[in-house]
């Protein structure tokens, strides 16, 4: 392993160690009577380089520092650690921790990738959010929506398709307009005010731009010129129930008048993030979502992405079974309707995390490395 800062709390203080194998762990005799004594281990990857690229086998994101003074003010032994190789993981897996706290989907190895929380599952330490089963029907958004269609939860009608496969209007199965997204990745990546389409060669322009710039096929849906939601799930694994945390988001308008969440809006945080008030619409929201939830195989926590069409139905859009633990729509569902704050969240977050149970009794072990 490469050479990490290891800060421990010391009389109060940071102090700073190299060649530490934990990079930021907090010791035992430094704590107050009243934690709760649980082994937590946070576990992260490299980060790359380049920020700004898509770390793809990384499905939550949150600043591990954070996370970790917010968990040892409550539990006995966290840590952080990073995993670079095979042995590190196996590592893991021998000291046992009762939780582990990571947004890591999986690892690339020399022999292939291991899912994490497979290999959690395999043996037998609990982890936050869901299994790779799950993961993998929100990752791509087709399948998401054939689940979703097939728990007959409304979601617009689509198809995939990439340049060339479409030769002309006729070929297209549903009518215009049209909404245009890349078939995987998040953060409205792929997203911009071309993503909206009347006519067969703006349809062309856009599914090209999306292979060109990220290599992937496109989405195609019937546009909803509705408002957009985005709903926050946490489950209480005390006793099963979901509670739904409805916002609605409002982007300005671009120069075509229409209200895009895209990849700009976000990462520049243009957007505006609102309570949902009307009764209505809220317990809409909160059924379509937590159904879709569990039609996903959801575990712990979540968030649905909903959008209105001109009547103000409400469709399901997406999922994302890994939100991110910063300051972003997951965390404002649960301050505007919980007046949860940041560190509630993650407590809540890690203590469902330790009162789950086994999804899966058994795993197959053929299912843990794909090469």
């Amino acid at each position: 392993m490469s050479k990490k800062n290891l800060i421990e709390k010391n009389r109060g203080k940071l102090t700073v160690q190299k060649n530490a194998h934990n990079i930021f762990s907090s010791k035992k005799k430094y704590f107050y009577p009243n934690k709760i004594d649980k082994t937590i281990e946070i576990v992260i990857v490299p980060k790359l380089a380049d920020i700004t690229r898509n770390q793809k086998n990384v499905g939550i994101m949150f600043d591990e520092i954070l996370i970790f003074k917010i968990l040892s003010k409550r539990y006995s032994n966290v840590s952080i650690t990073e995993i670079n190789t095979g042995n590190d993981l196996k590592k893991l897996a021998l000291r046992k921790p009762d939780l582990v706290f990571s947004g890591v989907k999986y690892f690339y190895f020399a022999d292939g990738i291991i899912w994490l929380n497979d290999y959690l599952e395999l043996h037998d330490i609990l982890y936050i959010a869901s299994n790779r089963t799950a993961l993998h029907n929100e990752q791509d958004k087709s399948i998401a929506k054939k689940i979703i269609q097939k728990a007959n939860i409304r979601t617009a009608d689509f198809f995939i398709t990439e340049p060339g496969e479409h030769q002309n209007e006729m070929s297209i199965p549903i009518a215009f307009p049209l909404f245009i997204k890349p078939l995987t990745g998040g953060d409205s990546r792929g997203v911009d005010t071309n993503s909206i389409v009347y006519d067969f060669l703006s349809f062309q322009a856009k599914i090209l731009d999306i292979k060109r710039k990220h290599n992937l096929r496109s989405l195609v849906e019937t546009y909803l010129s509705g408002k957009e939601y985005s709903v926050g799930i946490l489950q209480d694994h005390s006793n099963k129930n979901l509670e739904a945390m409805p916002i609605e988001i409002v982007a300005k308008r671009n120069i075509n008048g229409h209200r895009i969440l895209d990849y700009d809006i976000k990462v520049d945080d243009h957007e505006k993030v609102i309570k949902v008030l009307n009764s209505k619409i809220f317990n809409q929201l909160s059924d379509l979502s937590k159904n879709a939830f569990t039609a996903l195989d959801g575990k712990s926590l979540g968030r649905i992405d909903i959008k209105m069409d001109y009547r103000g139905v409400p469709y399901f859009i997406e999922a994302n079974l890994m939100p991110g633990l910063r300051k972003g729509y997951f965390y404002r569902s649960c301050l505007l309707n919980l007046d949860m704050s940041y560190e509630q969240m993650i407590l809540t977050i890690a203590n469902n995390g330790l009162s789950s149970r086994r999804i899966h009794s058994c795993i197959d072990n053929t299912g843990l490395s794909s090469h």
